[in-house]
């Protein structure tokens, strides 16, 4: 079982690239005065690795050609600031605003305000297929497990299912009243779910191309959901009806919605009925699943929250590393990864380290989503770039 991660209110170490060779370094720490400082880069040594200095009040610690190691010996706090392996420029001309990377990581897919969705190699970025058919932006995309089949929501309200071989659009599901925003998978796939603006979770037969009922209605657009599996200890409701033949995988799943109005939910997904709501400080923006008991949320005003499913009275701890919106958040290993807006950040807190992971080079641009496959991290941004990290050496 996931243990409580113990990072509420901790310093952190934060960099941001000045020009050519020199850097600004910042120690955060709440309740006290920022520490600035600098890098600066001497050159590159015979082995490739360049040769970096700190101002006062900061150490580096560890440099490699793609990751360098600084720590604040005074609020005792370091931060590894990771390069990317690799970044593909020519995938979009314009924002990419989702990505995922298939099951056997060969495979890559996202969507983009220059209103195209395409399908990519991990490896290197060549374009594989471009899928057409929706109207107006693509806002989310995500691999069935079989890595051969893609799930999309759109603008256009409308939800689709595409082959990764040829490109055919296979099914198309029509309910939801505004736009798709979120999408979850039910198992292998023969169920999906959907989250739209119109303030409605739907559950859809991905074989009859038909809704098979509404999980959650919010009032409320529901702007990411997340399925897990419950623990035992949890009552998730008894369903009013019996759950339609159709239905493959639903039971012992609790659906997270995060809700424009402040508030996440958990819903059973058989029964249909409430499990919890607890009401955030702003708008929720994404939620994930730790484990079957542990999950985070993340809100507009840049606060983490991890809640036990047991009880969501309080939170069991709070993160915070600056006012930016939180835009993702994905289980990694036995941490998770963040990424936020505004700032450009993207970090990885996980329980065997002593330090925060910074994956770098975003600058200032929004960091949209995250996908993982293995020891390779990708990141899609706002100035259009996909980013793949590699922490192997990690």
């Amino acid at each position: 079982v996931l243990q409580v991660l113990s990072v509420t209110d901790r310093p952190f170490v934060a960099l941001c690239r000045r020009n050519e060779g020199e850097a600004w370094l910042s120690c955060k720490s709440p309740g006290k005065s920022t520490l600035y400082g600098s890098l600066t880069c001497q050159g590159v040594g015979s082995d490739g690795i360049p040769e970096i200095s700190a101002s006062e009040g900061f150490v580096v610690n560890e440099i490699t050609k793609k990751s360098i190691l600084v720590s604040c010996p005074h609020e005792n706090v370091s931060t590894k600031f990771l390069a990317p392996y690799t970044s593909f420029c020519r995938i979009h001309q314009k924002s990419i605003i989702c990505i995922d990377i298939s099951s056997g990581g060969g495979l890559g897919v996202s969507t983009s305000t220059d209103g195209t969705m395409k399908i990519w190699q991990a490896a290197n970025g060549e374009i594989r297929r471009l899928l057409e058919g929706h109207v107006y932006d693509v806002n989310c995309c995500r691999f069935f497990p079989s890595g051969l089949v893609v799930l999309s929501g759109g603008m256009d309200a409308q939800l689709k299912i595409w082959s990764a071989e040829d490109a055919s659009c296979a099914v198309t599901f029509k309910g939801h009243k505004a736009g798709i925003l979120d999408t979850a998978i039910v198992d292998r796939g023969r169920n999906v779910i959907s989250s739209s603006r119109d303030g409605t979770a739907r559950l859809w037969d991905c074989g009859k191309s038909a809704c098979l009922g509404v999980v959650a209605d919010c009032g409320s657009p529901v702007n990411g959901i997340a399925l897990g599996i419950a623990d035992n200890t949890i009552n998730l409701g008894s369903p009013e009806k019996a759950p339609s033949e159709r239905e493959i995988g639903t039971e012992r799943k609790i659906l997270l919605l995060a809700r424009e109005d402040k508030k996440l939910q958990g819903v059973g997904l058989q029964s249909r009925q409430p499990v919890f709501l607890f009401v955030g400080s702003d708008a929720f923006n994404c939620c994930t699943f730790l484990s079957s008991i542990y999950l985070l949320a993340g809100t507009q005003d840049g606060n983490i929250y991890q809640l036990d499913v047991r009880n969501t009275k309080a939170p069991i701890q709070i993160i915070h590393r600056s006012g930016a919106p939180v835009l993702c958040l994905l289980p990694y290993r036995d941490g998770f990864i963040a990424s936020q807006g505004s700032d450009g950040t993207c970090f990885i807190i996980q329980q065997d380290l002593d330090h925060v992971i910074d994956l770098t080079e975003a600058d200032c641009d929004p960091v949209y989503k995250v996908a993982t496959w293995e020891k390779q991290i990708y990141t899609c941004c706002r100035d259009g770039v996909v980013r793949r990290y590699q922490l192997s050496d990690l």
